[in-house]
């Protein structure tokens, strides 16, 4: 039929207790929750929305400016060509004898490497610790500071047996002092991590950790998936607070 609505699906997983997160996140778009399923410690959550037929006025006219940009560049191209052959006969034989710099100057990021990233002193992770946990600009942080180490006040959400090993977990924290209550900020995950692991510090350090306690976590950025809104980092110091 040709009124019949045409959908478009989706399936994400997210983490145990930020279900409601996603599927927020997801309405927000304009996704319907179709099917929920509840895993020990992911949900699998199906979403569709109708599909957006693109208008055929704007795909001629997406055309046309394709066509015109295709004229323009041509053009461009042919008047540079000339240019560029004589500035290449002009060039004094001078610039022949110019001898590069044995050490190049450093880059921005090679003489930032070694700084620890902080709310306090980067404006962009200090947006990312209140932005969504689906939100873009948690690939964009991942992405930009792959590697690089990062510290901040937070809690445990949650932590669960990794497989069948009941001495190593996986830890979901949050920034802040929420705990399981936490709504707002990064997922950030440590995945297949024993108690010694955390390297804990501080005046009082534990015999173990549960969700809820609080922390100065200092950490090395991982990689972000989008498919699982989960932002995954390696642990240098857990410092109680």
């Amino acid at each position: 039929m040709a009124d019949e609505i045409k959908y478009e699906y989706k399936t994400v997983r997210a983490v145990r207790g930020t279900n409601g997160l996603m599927i927020s996140k997801m309405q927000k778009d304009g996704w319907e929750l179709v099917e929920q399923t509840q895993g020990t410690l992911r949900s699998t959550l199906s979403f569709r929305r109708p599909k957006k037929p693109l208008p055929w006025p704007l795909i001629g006219a997406l055309a046309a400016v394709l066509v015109i940009l295709a004229v323009i560049i041509g053009v461009a191209s042919a008047l540079s060509g000339g240019g560029e052959k004589k500035d290449k006969s002009d060039k004094p034989a001078a610039a022949a004898s110019e001898k590069p710099s044995a050490t190049p100057p450093p880059t921005a990021a090679e003489s930032t490497a070694t700084e620890v990233i902080t709310p306090q002193n980067n404006p962009e992770f200090a947006a990312l610790l209140k932005a969504d946990s689906c939100d873009d600009t948690n690939l964009d942080f991942a992405t930009r500071h792959a590697g690089q180490t990062i510290a901040f006040n937070g809690s445990i959400v949650n932590m669960a047996p990794h497989g069948d090993y009941d001495t190593r977990y996986d830890f979901l924290l949050g920034p802040g002092d929420k705990g399981p209550n936490t709504t707002v900020g990064p997922a950030f995950k440590y995945e297949d991590v024993n108690i010694l692991g955390l390297k804990l510090t501080g005046k009082k350090i534990p015999a173990t950790v549960t969700a809820g306690d609080k922390f100065r976590f200092v950490a090395k950025v991982g990689e972000f998936k989008a498919d699982q809104c989960l932002f995954f980092l390696d642990p240098v110091s857990t410092e109680v607070r």
